[in-house]
């Protein structure tokens, strides 16, 4: 009797506490916050690097305390409706290029200006620098926060129909740009017509000549495999094109300040491995688009299309000031 008692006492805590553990199991399990990221590009982007590098900070940082789910290829809508979504706590998270951005943050457009930066290192060092951080706190007086800057690359033009190496070969292109007035306004300028539409859309509209061309990074151009819709790219590098993480005042506002820390924390070691990953596909990306096909035009005289869209600085300043514009040109870097 006494052996039997001590089995079944013995087997009884050993239920008891199995039971305790999957119960705590459990309630560890239903601890974790799912924080949703989205972004426009593909699962193989830089964009979607980033994201991976956030996920893996803020996770390793929070304990498992925070769990993040990356919505890649636009699952989430277009960056336009991913900042609204912001906004209004519908998303959480977004890795977004500044093309919509300026419609909610008008001191962002400076950004977007051509030929405003030399090379990455200006870029880099300027966004990283106190011009940087004050567009990221502007962000908070229109219902969004901004955690960090990240990198899409220098825009580049390709197109289906010619060799473009001059503002005359792209007049009369129809050409996808951001929905940015800055940008828009630079096109014009060069005579191409300039036709925004949400990212997601792109590939389509190429592929059934709705347009004829588009513009963005050697990251963008390799990522969303451009190379099946258009036969010409042309190296102009017009426009330094940051991306930014923004996150969602509804989520961050209720955070303790060792969590908001924590989601900081992540933003930068997202923008981190997403330059470096800008960094290796500006080298790469342009033999792999070679191989793919494409014509790459590499002589082009910057000096033309610099000329050409001088206009769009005047209609910058004559509705933003120049502010902006002189803190950037101004900057040590």
């Amino acid at each position: 009797m006494t052996a039997t008692f001590a089995r079944r006492t013995l087997v009884t805590a050993i239920t008891g506490a199995t039971t305790a553990a999957l119960a705590m199991g459990a309630l560890s399990a239903q601890a974790a916050q799912t924080v949703n990221l989205g972004h426009t590009l593909s699962d193989s982007s830089h964009y979607s690097v980033g994201a991976d590098a956030f996920k893996e900070t803020l996770e390793r940082l929070s304990d498992g305390e925070f769990e993040v789910v990356e919505h890649p290829s636009g699952a989430l809508g277009g960056e336009r409706a991913m900042i609204e979504g912001l906004q209004i706590g519908t998303v959480d998270l977004v890795i977004t290029s500044t093309g919509p951005l300026g419609n909610f943050v008008p001191e962002t457009y400076v950004l977007d200006l051509p030929f405003l930066f030399e090379d990455y290192d200006e870029a880099r060092c300027v966004l990283d620098g106190e011009v940087g951080q004050d567009l990221l706190d502007k962000m908070s007086n229109h219902d969004l926060v901004g955690l960090a800057w990240s990198e899409n690359g220098f825009r580049h033009m390709t197109n289906s129909q010619r060799p473009v190496t001059s503002p005359g070969d792209a007049e009369g292109l129809k050409v996808r740009t951001m929905e940015n007035k800055v940008h828009m306004e630079a096109f014009e300028q060069m005579g191409v017509h300039p036709t925004p539409m949400a990212f997601p859309e792109v590939f389509t509209a190429l592929q059934q000549g709705t347009v004829d061309g588009q513009e963005n990074p050697i990251t963008v151009i390799v990522a969303t495999k451009f190379w099946e819709v258009q036969d010409h790219l042309s190296l102009t590098g017009h426009v330094y094109s940051p991306a930014v993480v923004l996150g969602s005042p509804i989520l961050l506002d209720g955070l303790s300040e060792e969590q908001r820390g924590w989601f900081e924390q992540a933003a930068q070691a997202s923008a981190e491995a997403t330059r470096e990953e800008v960094s290796r596909l500006e080298s790469e990306g342009v033999e792999l688009l070679r191989e793919k096909g494409m014509t790459v035009e590499t002589d082009i005289d910057k000096a033309p299309f610099q000329e050409a869209v001088k206009p769009a600085y005047q209609i910058y300043t004559d509705q933003y000031g120049s502010e902006m514009l002189d803190r950037v040109r101004a900057s040590d870097c």
